[in-house]
């Protein structure tokens, strides 16, 4: 759980680095990106395509829920920007 927080936090705060453009939350709120991007991540890498190992907590797990952060994040402005113009 709290090696799950950890990942979410780094995750989520590169991801936020990575990303241009303006981004919701703070500490909780990077910590939230970054679990649901670590999980978008696992279920792409992992479960879709093979890669990586289900258990374990690597610089491989790191970079997938990096990826996955990224992901979200771009669908998160794609709909927020609609909801602007609209």
């Amino acid at each position: 759980m709290i090696g799950a927080i950890i990942l979410g936090l780094i995750a989520g705060a590169l991801g936020k680095l990575l990303v241009p453009g303006k981004q919701p939350g703070g500490i909780l709120g990077t910590i939230a990106i970054g679990l649901i991007g670590a999980l978008v991540g696992y279920f792409i890498f992992t479960r879709g395509l093979g890669i990586g190992d289900n258990d374990a907590f690597d610089l491989g797990g790191l970079l997938s829920a990096v990826i996955g952060v990224v992901i979200v994040l771009v669908a998160y402005q794609a709909v927020a920007g609609r909801r602007a113009r609209a």
